[in-house]
């Protein structure tokens, strides 16, 4: 009997920790950190960024700020996900996990994700607490703009798009001298991703009355719209490379190559979207990003 019952505790333990892991969502992570690397090498043209500083933003816009947000969004989105087979075996629709434990992950990741940005600094601050509070207006009623249609795209573009990389630029120079035009393409790019997933869930969320901008676009429209804003967001960044906005270089013969396989990426995939799917039209936009931080490191 006295052996058994650590055994059990600890089995137990792992359990908990792995349905808390999925809360989580760690392949969200890389969103917010590979946008804070291009913010940092176009900041600073180096490669590696300060070992400290570099490991505490990786932790404050992986594990923290999307256990915080994610949280709260499933607290709330639980009459939702009870009605979406996709969602059938979350931890908190199995009963797994408990509304309770999620609120408590909610305010341990919340009070850690601002004691790491106060550490890295006032602008750090504000932006976590900018972050912070979209994710409560995204997920949490009254505003609930997750239910209201643009009003989820704009929060998520301006988060992963917009915030992502300013907080990576904002390790060596001035938040207020980030570039308009990465502000402008960032959005693009990030809305444009967003897109898609709002039809993931499209029959759930009709069906528990959520307006979503799924809902009132209808799939088609949304999938027009992302590849619309993907292609213009691809036609700004020839642009900028070309025009020698950010960096001057002579020839860009890998960015006129990997412009219509982005494009093409795109077109093919994001029509029946998937999360394995986008992770794959991410990881097509990563080949041209990588040859810009090459210019930019050069």
């Amino acid at each position: 009997m006295t052996t058994l019952a650590p055994a059990k505790a600890g089995s137990t333990a792992t359990r908990t920790a792995g349905r808390t892991w999925t809360i989580c969502r760690p392949w969200f992570w890389p969103l917010g950190w590979g946008g804070a690397y291009l913010g940092w090498v176009l900041a600073g043209h180096g490669l590696i960024p300060p070992a400290i500083d570099g490991l505490l933003l990786a932790l404050l816009l992986g594990p923290l700020v999307w256990t915080a947000v994610l949280a709260q969004n499933d607290l709330h989105d639980l009459p939702t996900d009870r009605l979406n087979p996709r969602k059938a075996n979350s931890p908190l629709v199995t009963g797994a996990l408990t509304p309770a434990t999620l609120r408590g992950l909610y305010r341990g990741s919340t009070a850690a994700t601002l004691v790491v940005a106060a550490v890295l600094g006032p602008s750090f601050l504000l932006g976590a607490l900018i972050v912070l509070g979209l994710g409560w207006a995204y997920s949490a009623p009254p505003l609930r703009l997750k239910s209201r249609p643009g009003a989820d795209v704009v929060v998520n573009a301006l988060v992963v798009g917009v915030l992502a990389p300013l907080a990576g630029w904002a390790l060596q120079r001035p938040a207020g001298d980030y570039p308009l035009v990465m502000v402008v393409l960032g959005a693009m790019l990030a809305a444009a991703l967003y897109l898609p997933t709002t039809v993931l869930d499209v029959d759930a969320d009709r069906a528990a009355g959520y307006r979503t901008t799924a809902v009132c676009w209808r799939p088609e429209r949304c999938y027009r719209a992302g590849l619309a804003l993907w292609t213009a967001a691809t036609a700004l960044w020839l642009a900028v490379c070309e025009l020698g906005v950010l960096v001057e270089r002579t020839g860009w013969t890998l960015q006129w190559l990997a412009a219509p396989v982005v494009v093409g990426a795109y077109a093919i995939l994001a029509r029946t979207p998937t999360i394995p799917r986008l992770a794959v039209v991410a990881a097509v936009f990563a080949l041209p990003a990588a040859d810009f931080l090459i210019a930019l490191i050069s």
